[in-house]
């Protein structure tokens, strides 16, 4: 594999690459950071090779409360026509379905917490999912869902939400949910989202969302075969 340029697009600073960035300095690619919060510039699309677009707590349709957004999926749309490869978790799996013409909406109920995603008929087919189990506990924060988009995969869904994850042409994923967490990436988004923590059929309590340090080494594992799948692929 080439060493390649690898950006990230961060909305709010406790949403980061977490083993994602192990992984992509452990293959010698080059990565770099738009980071919304703060001042920020995109790059040229023709100067990247990889596009990975973080999770955030704002959803696609507040263009009147985050004046970034509108000039985000301008960027992931050029990135996506341009034929990179893109990554897009949680919040980035939502702006990418948009962007592809998918209608971007509340679910019924919130997901967080450790639950069961299983993969569609589709999925256990796809290259990308390789070696992936087709049943295991992920970690999910998520209010929002998204209509699958036209002309992708179906690849992994829960009883809570159906739409969990669609790959395009093989070269744009989208996952709802959080393979990449680390026990400090948990702590962060933790700590800033306490508030929606009332613990129900859909949502976790605190404590069993930090005490599952099991299933953070199992989902790092995961992300690290989708990544090296993904890029074998392509």
């Amino acid at each position: 594999m080439q060493n390649l340029a690898i950006h990230t697009l961060m909305h709010v600073p406790y949403e980061g690459l977490g083993c994602i960035e192990n992984w992509i300095y452990n293959k010698g690619h080059k990565l770099s950071y738009t980071k919304f919060y703060e001042s920020y510039s995109l790059p040229e699309v023709d100067k990247i090779d990889v596009l990975i677009i973080m999770g955030g707590p704002m959803s696609v349709y507040e263009e009147d409360n985050f004046k970034w957004l509108a000039q985000e999926k301008a960027f992931i749309r050029k990135a996506i026509e341009k034929g990179k490869i893109v990554l897009g978790i949680c919040l980035g799996s939502q702006l990418i379905a948009e962007v592809l013409g998918a209608k971007v909406y509340p679910n019924n109920q919130k997901e967080i917490g450790w639950f069961d995603v299983k993969q569609t008929e589709v999925g256990k087919q796809n290259a990308v999912l390789k070696g992936i189990e087709e049943q295991f506990a992920v970690f999910h924060w998520h209010g929002d869902t998204y209509d699958l988009p036209s002309g992708t995969e179906h690849l992994f869904y829960t009883d809570i939400c159906k739409n969990q994850a669609f790959i395009f042409k093989n070269r744009v994923l989208g996952l709802q949910f959080h393979f990449e967490v680390t026990e400090e990436t948990l702590k962060g988004m933790v700590e800033n989202g306490r508030q929606e923590l009332n613990p129900c059929e859909t949502i976790q309590s605190e404590a069993d969302i930090v005490g599952n340090k099991t299933h953070i080494t199992e989902n790092n594992l995961k992300m690290n075969r989708i990544l090296d799948n993904l890029f074998r692929e392509n």
